[in-house]
């Protein structure tokens, strides 16, 4: 799947529009998908170090050959009900405003091309539900699958909290 994700980054990257090339997953189960130009790679479960005072979303941190990546736990981010892993279980490492995360999703779909007619506008639910995060609702095969806006959903402050954390708690284990 990863060289399906290199082989369409560029054809994706031509588009203007929000149609294009998404990676799906699932989460419980409902589809989503993300604009594929914003996956590094899809890697299965590795340990995940917890870091004390975090957000309750952010799992820890891996050591991805030798690079430390923040990962999230995405179901928990969006306020669902957590989840055991399983061994469909694997993390999404997205680019997000120029940082490097990870995101735990409960299992890898497909890469889909969806054009921008497929893409409806998200939905007004009211005042009090917030889908800024979302960046439309894709038709497809008689499917309807949430497109995410990843940048929004993981937020530059959100990971400077985070980083700040982290230092902390390196320089309270010297």
């Amino acid at each position: 799947m990863l060289d399906e994700i290199k082989e369409t980054s560029e054809s994706s990257a031509k588009s203007a529009n929000r149609g294009g090339k998404f990676l799906t997953f699932f989460l419980k189960d409902e589809e989503y998908g993300i604009e594929i130009l914003k996956v590094q790679e899809i890697i299965g479960m590795l340990p995940i170090t917890r870091v004390p005072r975090t957000q309750s979303f952010i799992r820890g941190v891996v050591n991805l050959r030798g690079k430390i990546i923040p990962v999230m736990d995405i179901r928990l981010k969006f306020e669902m009900e957590p989840k055991e892993d399983t061994e469909d279980t694997c993390i999404i490492v997205v680019q997000s405003e120029g940082l490097e995360i990870g995101i735990v999703v409960d299992k890898v779909s497909e890469v889909l091309d969806i054009a921008e007619a497929e893409i409806e506008d998200v939905p007004s639910f009211g005042t009090d539900v917030d889908t800024h995060y979302l960046l439309g609702v894709g038709k497809t095969n008689e499917k309807v699958r949430l497109l995410l806006a990843i940048d929004r959903v993981v937020s530059r402050s959100e990971m400077s909290e985070f980083t700040k954390n982290v230092e902390a708690s390196m320089e309270e284990a010297a």
